[in-house]
């Protein structure tokens, strides 16, 4: 059963390792899927969200159609480097900016917990870093995932959200990087 998947390259670079894998990812589940991308690097956008959630902030035309996507779209695929520890500036501001009250989730008056407004969706999470990924999730504290999981996706109701670890990229052979995109296909052909 072919299912709407949304792809999103989070590295603000117009070329990286992070574009190889979402093309990767692409490719081995175009067959049978219905896949959109969406770059980062390809999308123009106030980062800020100037007045928190005070004030109300135009959305430009790459940010509505980010919405759309996202509400298009069963399962949805971050492609994200780790830059100190977190996740890239403009990522962040995507969200920030787009996973709004009355879109992603809604305060209904009845306690501290909102509505979450984007149920139904699943989602991978595939972290790629220089640091190797076993000291990232147990000394560093597995930041981005958490924050992702937690804090974002879990937040607006995605279920089923799981992290591939890739890393460390600098200085990785050809094989290493086969191996990875291995991964990440045999990931793709899961969904």
């Amino acid at each position: 059963m072919s299912k709407k998947v949304l792809v999103i390259n989070g590295n603000p670079k117009s070329t990286s390792y992070c574009r190889e894998l979402a093309d990767n990812y692409i490719a081995a589940s175009a067959s049978k899927n219905d896949i959109r991308l969406i770059s980062l690097n390809d999308l123009r956008f106030e980062v800020d969200l100037t007045d928190g959630f005070k004030g109300s902030q135009d959305l430009e035309p790459d940010l509505v159609y980010f919405q759309q996507s996202i509400l298009w779209a069963e399962h949805v695929v971050f492609v994200v480097p780790v830059w100190w520890g977190g996740m890239p500036a403009k990522l962040k501001g995507l969200i920030d900016r787009t996973f709004l009250p009355d879109f992603a989730f809604k305060y209904n008056g009845k306690g501290a917990i909102p509505e979450k407004l984007l149920q139904g969706r699943t989602a991978d999470i595939i972290l790629t870093m220089d640091t190797p990924p076993f000291y990232y999730r147990w000394f560093q504290g597995n930041p981005v995932y958490k924050q992702f999981k937690r804090t974002i996706l879990e937040f607006c109701g995605f279920k089923q959200i799981s992290a591939t670890y890739i890393g460390p990229v600098m200085n990785s052979t050809q094989v290493q990087r086969d191996k990875w995109e291995r991964l990440v296909s045999n990931l793709a052909a899961k969904v």
